[in-house]
């Protein structure tokens, strides 16, 4: 059977970032990447480094509602594919967008019988933020969901936060789930032995946290998050652009959850990887621009009731001339 590994999170937790470590280490194997973002466009699928690996994309909001059909149809044509020998993957990794409830990706395994008897849950692997999940735990059931489905908790960005809020949150996550060791993790660096292969997934366990992980249950979102995008095809003054976002940051970094994209600076010969959590932000140097590509920005936002008209306006005030 083709493991399969769900890497899940909250917004801004550092998913991609352990995607990408797991995809450039050498160890051997073919990964078909499954990608769920929360909006109508993806960023990921940009910002991961491409590699012989498949990535596919599901862009249509939560991965457990309309993307569960996309979901089985993916992985059945993943099936397809390698078996008809035009594909070859020794196994799948599924990033959920940092708003789902992983517990109905982890049911297709259990309710479709050609996905179960073909593709093997490994783990539930869980990023945790330790600067922001406080806060996200005590608004947001779906991170409370993450890090209850949890066989693996990988806690990031410890360096930004003291030693006894580590140890507060790491208490109050072993309460949450007393089953799923807690390990840290720098920029993804987590060794490849704690995510991949650990046969970690054990419904009986996930049954009785859920009695009814095998029944579909409609679930609820929270109607004050939404998402915006904004593209440009002319390239951003880049003093402009930062003295823009500081400011807003500065008044609505406690609603937005995350933002990201990829930036077209005027003068800059590579692309830019802009990424953000609240009041966090910050950016790096992405491929170059190939010639005869067609340059372009584009940033997704994700909060509570942003004033999009502003941040678009503001946007566009902060385009170079060409």
């Amino acid at each position: 059977m083709v493991p399969v590994t769900i890497l899940t999170g909250f917004l801004g937790s550092g998913k991609t970032t352990l995607l990408n470590r797991i995809l450039k280490e050498d160890h051997g194997q073919r990964i078909a990447v499954i990608e769920n973002e929360y909006g109508e466009v993806g960023i990921d699928n940009v910002i991961i480094e491409k590699s012989d690996e498949q990535i596919l994309m599901m862009n249509n909001g939560c991965i457990c509602c309309t993307v569960r059909g996309d979901l089985i149809r993916l992985l059945g044509s993943l099936k397809e594919k390698r078996e008809g020998g035009e594909l070859k993957f020794d196994r799948v990794v599924i990033e959920t967008t940092g708003m789902a409830d992983p517990g109905p990706v982890a049911q297709t395994f259990f309710t479709d019988d050609e996905i179960g008897n073909y593709y093997l849950l490994d783990s539930i692997i869980t990023l945790v933020d330790a600067k922001h999940a406080p806060t996200q735990l005590d608004e947001f059931h779906e991170a409370q969901e993450q890090v209850g489905f949890a066989d693996r908790i990988l806690m990031s960005k410890t360096d930004l936060v003291s030693r006894e809020e580590v140890e507060r949150l790491s208490l109050r996550i072993r309460k949450m789930n007393p089953r799923a060791p807690i390990k840290h993790v720098h920029f993804g660096n987590a060794p490849l032995a704690e995510v991949l292969d650990i046969r970690g997934f054990n419904l009986n366990a996930i049954l009785e946290l859920d009695p009814n992980f095998l029944t579909d249950i409609a679930h609820e979102h929270h109607d004050e998050v939404e998402s915006f995008v904004f593209r440009a095809d002319k390239p951003f003054d880049g003093q402009k652009l930062e003295q823009f976002l500081s400011g807003m940051i500065q008044v609505y970094g406690p609603d937005l959850l995350r933002y990201k994209g990829i930036l077209w600076m005027k003068g800059n010969p590579r692309r830019v990887v802009f990424q953000g959590v609240h009041m966090m932000m910050g950016g790096d140097m992405g491929k170059p621009w190939a010639k005869g590509e067609k340059k372009q920005s584009l940033l997704v936002f994700i909060g509570k009731k942003l004033p999009r008209d502003l941040f678009v306006a503001g946007l566009q005030e902060c385009l170079a001339s060409r």
